[in-house]
């Protein structure tokens, strides 16, 4: 299973939409921006059939710290909750 680097996303993006890579670079730096502005403000970012983007709030906990075994209190917060659409899950298959 490879992975892929962001200047191979930004090579494949270019081609893809017929852009330069510097346009390309450009828009995923301004996708990426948009979407942390947006899930800190707990706003859903959705691409139907792609992908969809939300904060969703985490509750305190007590936890154990693995290397003492001491039980630690964990605060509550915030993480990120992203879900594949249906198209990227046919895609996967």
């Amino acid at each position: 299973m490879a992975s892929i680097s962001r200047s191979d996303l930004v090579a494949a993006l270019a081609q893809k939409a017929d852009v330069s890579k510097s346009t390309a670079d450009a828009v995923l730096s301004a996708f990426g921006d948009f979407l942390a502005d947006s899930v800190s403000k707990g706003d859903k970012v959705s691409i139907p059939g792609i992908v969809s983007v939300e904060r969703v709030s985490r509750a305190a906990r007590t936890g154990r710290n693995p290397a003492t075994g001491e039980t630690i209190n964990i605060p509550a917060g915030f993480g990120v909750k992203v879900s594949a659409g249906s198209r990227l899950k046919a895609a996967a298959k």
